[in-house]
C-alpha cells in the first residue's frame, strides 16, 4: 500500500468515525457531549486534514526519490 493510499485510508476512517458520532448525538445531548466534541473530536478532525496534506506531500517526496535513484 502506498504512503498515499494510507493517508486517503485515515482520511475514510476518520469521515466514519465523525459519521458514527452524528448519530451518537442523537442520544447523547449534554454539557459533557459538547466538550468531548470539542476537546477532541474538533481536533481529531484538523490534526488529520493536516496529516493527510503532510502525507502527500511525502508521498510526492517518496516517488521523486525513488525516480531520481533509477
Amino acid at each position: 500500500m502506498s504512503i498515499n493510499a494510507n493517508g486517503s485510508r485515515l482520511e475514510t476512517i476518520t469521515r466514519e468515525l465523525f459519521l458514527q458520532w452524528q448519530q451518537t448525538k442523537d442520544y447523547w445531548k449534554d454539557a459533557k457531549s459538547q466538550e468531548f466534541e470539542r476537546q477532541y473530536l474538533e481536533e481529531l478532525m484538523a490534526s488529520v486534514g493536516a496529516a493527510v496534506t503532510v502525507i502527500g506531500k511525502v508521498d510526492k517526496l517518496v516517488t521523486k526519490i525513488k525516480s531520481d535513484c533509477e
